[in-house]
């Protein structure tokens, strides 16, 4: 596995030089932010990661002000408590994807996000869990949620600005031609293994997951 140095300069080779790739390196939000975003935003992003998850991103962006009229905003307590009469009137609705087991993620997550309250909420949890755990969060979020595991979680967490990983193919060929991983992960030790090399590159470079994700992915 090679020195991040190497890496980042490999990526820089590709996209212009040194100062032209750090103009593509997103700053994470700080924790403290994180915190402070309304648990309606982190649901209304998990939706629309689950929904666009398989589908044509665009479309579900084209709809989503439908959505976010259909979910009454993503009010967490409404959403947790959407009876049968509710889903079937959303599975009628031009305005949104009718898809119904997606449309039930919804309640299920709203019901996740409630359970985060007592532990400081849903900013506080999602967006202060340490990066050098990050698929203990990624794991956290597939067993108390819906349809949030692998890339759906992942690129909702991305979205919502918070240090992250997305093993998109370019990540995953990387991770593989440095030997980290053989295939693309799925195993825990696998996501073990992939946790531990950010966590050596992270040291080697003074910068957090989303940026050294973003230097691996424009080095293929």
């Amino acid at each position: 596995m090679r020195h991040f140095n190497d890496l980042f300069a490999l990526a820089a080779e590709r996209k212009g030089g040194p100062d032209a790739l750090e103009t593509l390196l997103p700053a994470p939000t700080p924790p403290d932010a994180l915190a402070r975003i309304p648990e309606d935003r982190w649901l209304a992003q998990l939706t629309k990661c689950v929904f666009q998850a398989g589908f044509n991103w665009q479309v579900i962006e084209t709809k989503w002000d439908g959505f976010e009229t259909a979910f009454h905003g993503f009010d967490v307590d409404r959403c947790a408590f959407l009876h049968d009469e509710d889903l079937d009137s959303l599975m009628s609705n031009t305005a949104i994807v009718r898809n119904g087991p997606k449309i039930r993620t919804v309640i299920d997550n709203a019901h996740f996000l409630q359970s985060l309250r007592d532990r400081g909420g849903a900013g506080a949890v999602l967006g202060g869990w340490p990066s050098t755990d990050y698929i203990g969060l990624l794991a956290f979020m597939k067993s108390g949620g819906s349809r949030i595991g692998g890339n759906t979680g992942q690129y909702a967490m991305r979205f919502m600005g918070r240090d992250s990983f997305i093993l998109s193919r370019d990540v995953v060929a990387r991770l593989i031609a440095e030997g980290v991983i053989d295939k693309p992960p799925t195993s825990k030790g696998a996501m073990t293994a992939v946790q531990a090399a950010f966590a050596t590159w992270m040291d080697q470079s003074g910068r957090g997951l989303t940026q050294i994700s973003r230097v691996l992915a424009m080095t293929v």
